[in-house]
């Protein structure tokens, strides 16, 4: 049987179905328990080490490789339209359909931090990766971010905010918007139309230096690097949710929900 390296050095795209895989926590079918969550996130972050030491270590400790592989990523996550996510959402719409897209994502980003951060507290990668962050808190990085532009972009979907372009294009337009924690705005020229030109790719590796940086404060003895890892994540997305929330509103002129 082949090894999980040998797997990524087979399958280039191994990180991109693994992040795929890692992502389906959101109601849709085919969500993952707890046991899977951890084992893919052990392949990935073999597949991650793999994918560094090919990429040598040239632009590894400034985040171009980071960037790169999550552009490769983004493509490929499943964004479902409004009917699916009705569908996966018990017939939800508006605010209703986008609190419980909020929730589902919070409590995916946070189990990810908690086995991310308990398996990082445990076991360091072999080779340099990252500023030598273990492999697992980078793969916690790619996963949480893959969710969020999951979430940031079926959101626009539940608005009705509809971002032109092919998918690649519309991929990059979420994942810019991701980077600075924003609705993307279709009636602003450059931001759909535009390729990910240098500001774009900084401003897409800062954040993921960011979020990378906020995931190796969870290193620490196994429980606490757990209870850390969900906490930092779930507060994370959170905070995304609701300014990219407000965006959205702003640009469809809807009032924000009455409080019950």
């Amino acid at each position: 049987m082949a090894s999980d390296a040998d797997r990524a050095k087979e399958s280039p795209d191994e990180v991109a179905e693994l992040v795929g895989k890692l992502v389906a926590q959101d109601g849709s079918p085919g969500e993952t328990d707890g046991a899977e969550r951890r084992r893919l996130l052990g392949r990935l972050g073999t597949a991650l080490a793999v994918s560094a030491r090919k990429a040598g270590q040239s632009g590894i400790g400034r985040g171009r490789w980071l960037a790169d592989v999550f552009m490769n990523i983004a493509p490929r996550l499943p964004i479902r339209d409004l009917a699916t996510l009705q569908e996966h959402h018990y017939g939800l719409t508006g605010e209703q359909l986008a609190d419980d897209l909020v929730r589902t994502a919070v409590k995916a980003t946070t189990a990810v931090g908690a086995v991310g951060g308990a398996l990082a507290a445990g076991q360091f990668a072999a080779p340099p990766l990252l500023l030598s962050a273990p492999a697992q808190l980078v793969a916690e990085t790619l996963v949480v971010a893959a969710i969020e532009v999951k979430l940031l972009a079926e959101l626009h979907e539940v608005y009705g905010v509809q971002v032109p372009g092919n998918g690649g294009q519309r991929a990059t337009q979420f994942a810019v918007a991701w980077s600075k924690q924003r609705g993307v705005d279709p009636l602003h020229p450059a931001s759909v139309t535009l390729a990910l030109g240098a500001a774009a790719k900084t401003s897409l590796r800062n954040r993921l230096m960011r979020t990378l940086g906020r995931h190796l404060t969870t290193l620490g003895p196994f429980l606490t690097g757990a209870v850390a890892g969900g906490a930092l994540n779930r507060a994370a997305t959170k905070r995304l949710a609701e300014a990219v929330r407000a965006d959205l509103r702003r640009q469809r002129a809807l009032p924000p929900p009455s409080a019950s």
